[in-house]
């Protein structure tokens, strides 16, 4: 008697409709596909699984079979079901997804390959997208270039090219390898659900693609400094060139020039700014360079975080300070992906003021729960930037414990007495 397949099964966490069952071997060796309940074709395995009532897509590379449900199927009762398809399919079958099925790294057609780009977008990107009220979807396939749209919370958001450059665009490529180029094809200008409505506005008539090439010449390398031609700058932030040298000379448009770190070290991104609008691209190592939504400046935004944050901080009960990075967060109400690390700058930036006006810094009454319940890096190299940080030779705990008590004194209302 044959010993039986064993299958483990991986919910997905961020989609409650797709499910991962993992063989103990590959499914079919150099073999992959991916299908949905319109075209099961004649595999074996696909047209089983895909046969069974509540089954949308599937999607099987090396040992893991990924199968996406409908929302009104039960996993309860459709788990076993799918198991033990394949565990039949497995048992009568050399070949479970076809006799002709492709290597994936093989050639498949344009259809194919939109069917396994959408495939991961539904598995693995518009789940966690969902969440913000957006969603990715394939447009067209034409010689490996995939076209996507982002509709919802996507459109019109200041960080959806990063959104697609770091994240959709890696799931892609590591699941499609013919994909060559992905184009975002929206029409961001039409959005009215950003996921920052506080980002500025992309230059008029610039739409941020995910692939908008900045013509050659355009942009320059001159006595190490990169330098953009005013014929071709100008009309993106809505002057003309000689305009844009005026606004310059005078200050009154400006350019910052960021050298990249982590997956991006190497790239070199510019911002050029003027009044509202703004204008921002990335220049890779090679030379080329593509235009990109341009980072959120600093704005009277900023400020206001700022104030809240004192008067939140200022309001807590003595008790509950110091509060964590994360507790001020939430106390805030920000729960956004970045929030921790956006009071994190806020706090520091409240350093500064604090040190121009001869203050305690309020930022020791906020601490970090993974430094032991001790404030972050940056508040020391902050305090130690301006001058107020620990002596030669003393300890940090030591300055801090007796920053917190100023701050205590200074901001905290007295509690009245009985």
């Amino acid at each position: 008697m044959s010993e039986r397949l064993r299958i483990r099964a991986e919910r997905a966490a961020s989609d409650p409709d797709t499910m991962r069952f993992v063989l103990e071997r590959a499914v079919q060796e150099g073999a992959s596909c991916s299908a949905d309940g319109e075209d099961a074709g004649d595999a074996p395995l696909p047209r089983a699984i895909l046969g069974l009532d509540g089954v949308r897509t599937l999607h099987v590379s090396g040992p893991a079979v990924t199968v996406t449900k409908a929302p009104t199927a039960d996993w309860e009762a459709l788990k076993p079901s799918v198991a033990a398809a394949i565990r039949e399919v497995l048992a009568t079958t050399d070949a479970p997804l076809g006799a002709g099925a492709k290597a994936p790294g093989a050639a498949r057609s344009d259809a194919e390959v939109l069917r396994a780009v959408q495939h991961v977008l539904d598995a693995q990107a518009n789940p966690a997208i969902a969440a913000h009220g957006g969603h990715v979807a394939v447009t067209d396939v034409k010689d490996g270039t995939v076209s996507l749209r982002m509709s919802g919370g996507c459109q019109g958001c200041a960080a959806s090219a990063a959104t697609l450059r770091h994240g959709v665009e890696q799931m892609i490529r590591t699941a499609v390898p013919e994909v060559r180029e992905i184009v975002d094809v929206t029409d961001h200008s039409a959005g009215t659900n950003p996921y920052y409505s506080d980002a500025p506005a992309a230059p008029s008539g610039a739409t941020p693609l995910l692939n908008r090439p900045v013509p050659e010449g355009a942009i320059s390398h001159e006595n190490g400094q990169f330098m953009v031609a005013p014929e071709y700058l100008g009309p993106k932030l809505g002057l003309t060139a000689e305009d844009l040298r005026q606004a310059l000379r005078a200050g009154e448009a400006t350019a910052r020039v960021e050298e990249g770190t982590g997956p991006d070290r190497g790239m070199t991104r510019v911002t050029v700014r003027h009044k509202t609008r703004a204008w921002s691209a990335e220049i890779a190592p090679d030379g080329s360079a593509r235009e990109v939504p341009p980072p959120r400046g600093a704005s009277d935004d900023d400020a206001a975080l700022r104030q809240k944050i004192r008067s939140q901080v200022a309001g807590a009960p003595p008790g509950d300070l110091p509060m964590t990075y994360g507790a001020l967060a939430r106390a805030l109400g920000m729960y956004m992906p970045g929030a921790v690390r956006r009071v994190t700058r806020a706090l520091e930036a409240t350093m500064a003021e604090d040190a121009a006006a001869g203050r305690p810094f309020l930022a020791a009454l906020v601490v970090s729960r993974m430094r032991g319940q001790k404030p972050g890096r940056g508040f020391f190299d902050e305090a130690a930037r301006l001058g107020r940080g620990p002596k030669s030779g003393e300890d940090e705990e030591a300055w801090w414990a007796r920053e917190l008590a100023k701050a205590r004194a200074t901001y905290l209302e007295p509690t009245p007495a009985d």
